[in-house]
């Protein structure tokens, strides 16, 4: 008994249940949303495309306009590739100067050493004939000392120094007794330049006369133990002094004169 009310009880109380629900499904309004599937993959596709046609067709405007205008784009590639091409020439042949250049440097250098060395040894060889030129003419007094003993008077030091003016030199010499000076010497020296004149090939001689322009003929001396001369000459323009002759006469007319040549050999001026 308890069992079956219970039921009943459920029936009968869940039908007014129902009963309240149905009015409220058919007074509920109707929904307008639509739903639709959305493919973004799809999109970005589509705006992919569209740009690169857009591009495309940008750059197609872009060479029509360049055609249009007389730009040819063969003829422009042919012309950067001759470019190219004599660029690299233009290189080598750059290269080949710079090579030769360095050669020709090389070559200058090795003359500019070769003539250091030649001018050297050319003044090694002058100093040498310099030094055996003042031998010589040193031995030449020396033999000669016959003649010095019977005039009774020797050359001591003759040396030739430079002016200061072109062709001006002046001779200094100094003349000594030979032998005990019992007495004073007397007599006579005159020099004598010789040499060549405007590149010819004889000798040309300048006596004492034409050295000192005709004011002296002759220098004399009247010592009893040393007397110097400082004789001023000047040489003519173009004549090329070889040798410097000193000779001494004495006043006695029995005794032969004393006659020694040096080489020309001038000093520079002081």
């Amino acid at each position: 008994m308890g069992g079956s009310d219970r039921a009943t009880e459920g029936r009968v109380g869940s039908r007014p249940d129902r009963v309240t629900e149905a009015p409220a499904r058919a007074t509920r309004p109707k929904s307008s949303l639509v739903v639709r599937r959305h493919a973004p993959i799809r999109q970005i596709v589509l705006i992919t495309l569209v740009s690169l046609i857009g591009l495309f067709a940008l750059y197609v405007i872009y060479e029509l306009g360049r055609y249009n205008a007389g730009y040819d784009r063969l003829a422009v590639a042919q012309q950067r590739t001759e470019q190219e091409v004599q660029i690299e020439r233009l290189e080598k042949t750059n290269h080949e100067l710079r090579t030769k250049l360095a050669e020709l440097d090389t070559i200058r250098i090795g003359r500019s050493r070769e003539q250091a060395e030649v001018a050297r040894t050319i003044g090694d060889l002058q100093a040498q004939v310099a030094r055996e030129s003042q031998e010589l003419a040193f031995y030449r007094g020396v033999v000669s000392q016959g003649g010095a003993a019977e005039i009774g008077v020797k050359l001591g030091q003759v040396r030739v120094s430079s002016g200061h003016k072109a062709g001006q030199f002046t001779v200094h010499l100094a003349l000594v007794r030979s032998g005990r000076p019992d007495s004073v010497v007397a007599g006579t020296l005159v020099l004598v330049v010789d040499g060549n004149s405007g590149g010819k090939s004889d000798d040309t001689v300048l006596d004492l006369p034409t050295l000192t322009q005709g004011k002296q003929r002759e220098l004399p001396y009247n010592f009893r133990f040393y007397q110097n001369f400082d004789q001023e000459i000047s040489i003519p323009t173009g004549f090329k002094p070889e040798h410097l002759a000193v000779e001494v006469h004495s006043s006695r007319k029995d005794v032969a004169p004393l006659v020694q040549t040096f080489m020309w050999s001038p000093e520079p001026a002081p």
